[in-house]
C-alpha cells in the first residue's frame, strides 16, 4: 500500500510537471509497470513475476495501443523466435487419449492463489472455442474446433500425408504465437498450462476420428 501510495504521488508530479517537460512513452511505460506491480503481491503459487511481458507481449502491445499492426518483419521474427521454443513429443507420440483430451478442454482450474500446485491445470478451451457439439456453454473469442480434424481431411493421424496438420495442431497448443505473433491464444505448453501429456490428449481430442469433435 506504501508503495502504492508513492507511485501514485509521483505519477502525479510527473502529470503536474508536463508543461515543463513532457514524459516520453518509455517513462510513462516504466511508471504505470511500477504502478501495476505496486497493487498486487505474490500469494500461494501466484507470483507478481506474471505481470512482466516477453517481447511479443510487448510489442503486440504497442502496436495495439498504436492502432495498427505490428510491421510484417517484427511479426515474422516473432513468430519464428516463438516457433523455436515448441517441445515436440518426447516419445514421438502427437496423439493421446481423446477422453482425457475433453476433461481437461473443459477444466478452468488452475494457476490462481487458491489452486493446489500439486494439481494438474486444466485448459479451461471451452471459454473460447466450440468443441463438442454436445456441449452447449462455450465461448466464442475463438473459432469453433468443431469436426476440427473431419474438415482437414484427417482420417488416419498416423499417415504421412496428416503429418503437416498434426504438428501444426501441436504447435499451436504449445505455443501459438508461432504461427500468429500477436495471437491472443495461451500459449499452453510453453507458459507451462499445460504438460507434454496434456498437450497430447487435447491433440487427441481434435484430430483422433472416434472423437466427438470428429463425428
Amino acid at each position: 500500500m506504501k508503495n502504492a501510495f508513492a507511485y501514485a504521488a509521483a505519477s502525479a508530479c510527473l502529470m503536474l510537471s508536463a508543461c515543463a517537460s513532457a514524459p516520453s512513452g518509455a517513462e510513462l511505460d516504466k511508471l504505470t509497470a511500477n504502478i501495476l506491480k505496486a497493487s498486487f503481491r505474490d500469494e500461494a503459487l501466484v507470483k507478481v513475476d506474471r505481470l512482466n511481458q516477453d517481447d511479443a507481449n510487448r510489442e503486440c502491445s504497442a502496436a495495439d495501443v498504436a492502432g495498427k499492426p505490428i510491421a510484417d518483419a517484427l511479426r515474422t521474427s516473432i513468430e519464428a523466435a516463438n516457433l523455436k521454443t515448441i517441445k515436440w513429443p518426447s516419445d514421438g507420440k502427437f496423439i493421446g487419449d481423446w477422453r482425457e483430451g475433453e476433461k481437461i478442454a473443459q477444466s478452468g482450474r488452475g494457476l490462481t492463489w487458491t489452486d493446489d500446485a500439486q494439481q494438474a491445470n486444466g485448459g479451461n478451451c471451452y471459454n473460447c472455442h466450440q468443441i463438442d457439439k454436445k456441449e452447449i456453454s462455450y465461448g466464442t473469442l475463438g473459432p469453433s474446433l468443431y469436426n476440427y480434424g473431419k474438415l482437414r481431411g484427417i482420417s488416419d493421424p498416423a499417415a504421412a500425408t496428416a503429418r503437416p496438420i498434426v504438428e501444426y495442431t501441436w504447435g499451436k497448443i504449445w505455443n501459438a504465437k508461432a504461427y500468429n505473433a500477436c495471437s491472443n491464444m495461451p500459449r499452453a505448453g510453453h507458459a507451462g498450462i499445460l504438460n507434454e501429456a496434456q498437450v497430447r490428449h487435447v491433440v487427441g481430442l481434435l484430430l483422433d476420428p472416434k472423437s466427438p469433435v470428429n463425428q
